[in-house]
């Protein structure tokens, strides 16, 4: 413990003396940035570190569906999905980038803990940490409405609270950036409704419909074995037949819709496999 005490900030190491599992960042000089996650257990204290790149990838780098830059010009809620490691965290800080190589926006981040840092270029970037910064998502999200951005992203959808608060602004004119912890886009719709109860999930489903501008679940290959992992994205753009789906609850149809979508820059997993092995 005492070689890692130094690592942690004074209230990410409060939580840990009081019992609590903790995720925190940080940077070692001429080493590079990590997140951590540390943790009590029967043996005693362990850890688990991952390496963050210092250096932001462009969209094209990171293979982005090549419709997202133009989704980024909207109002709106886009959300990037996928499991545990399947890069959500670097394709939010690709968009970010975008947005700050080719706009003049005030984007602010919420995130728990901030892993890549952006330094403001075209735009002004505010960067927020969960725990640090915020007492929790849904606090961080309330002033953030407070602070005339034109950007905001939301590290993760956690709560109803976090949920109606981007929903809100989403629908008040600002572009939220948010992920997800779900495979694909129709789970993604149901796992943000199911989080209300009764009359709140017709609400909420018309709110989606209407502010949701698109999704992109991903999840990591290797194209040759040996070689470096890449990205295969399902995209689902919300086109009016989509929102017509998530209105009327229909999110057992979403799966075709994308899949004969492609016009509007739509593709399944299994499409996007086809396409990377093409």
């Amino acid at each position: 413990m005492q070689a890692l005490a130094p690592l942690m900030e004074s209230n990410v190491y409060v939580h840990f003396l009081k019992g609590q599992e903790v995720d925190f960042s940080f940077s070692l000089t001429s080493v590079g940035r990590f997140r951590a996650n540390v943790f009590k257990s029967l043996k005693g204290t362990g850890a688990v570190f991952r390496h963050i790149r210092e250096d932001i990838p462009n969209l094209a780098e990171i293979n982005a569906p090549k419709v997202l830059p133009d989704l980024l010009k909207s109002a709106g809620l886009f959300l990037v999905t996928g499991p545990t490691g399947s890069g959500k965290s670097t394709t939010l800080a690709a968009a970010l980038h975008h947005l700050n190589q080719t706009t003049r926006q005030h984007i602010i981040t919420l995130e728990d803990p901030i892993e890549i840092i952006h330094t403001s270029q075209q735009c002004l970037v505010t960067q927020r940490e969960v725990g640090q910064h915020s007492k929790s998502f849904s606090n961080a999200l309330r002033a953030a409405l407070r602070e005339d951005p034109d950007v905001i992203l939301v590290g993760e959808l956690r709560d109803s609270e976090t949920i109606r608060l981007a929903l809100t602004a989403a629908e008040t004119g600002h572009l939220v950036l948010a992920s997800l912890h779900t495979r694909s886009a129709a789970a993604s719709i149901d796992r943000i409704v199911d989080v209300f109860e009764g009359s709140e999930k017709s609400m909420v489903r018309t709110q989606l419909s209407e502010s949701l501008i698109g999704v992109a679940s991903q999840m990591l290959y290797c194209p040759i074995q040996g070689q470096k992992q890449c990205a295969a994205f399902e995209v689902m753009v919300a086109t009016p037949a989509i929102r017509h789906l998530i209105r009327e609850g229909k999110t057992s149809q979403i799966h075709n819709a994308i899949q004969t979508g492609s016009t509007y820059g739509m593709q399944t997993m299994a499409q996007a496999m086809q396409a990377a092995q093409a």
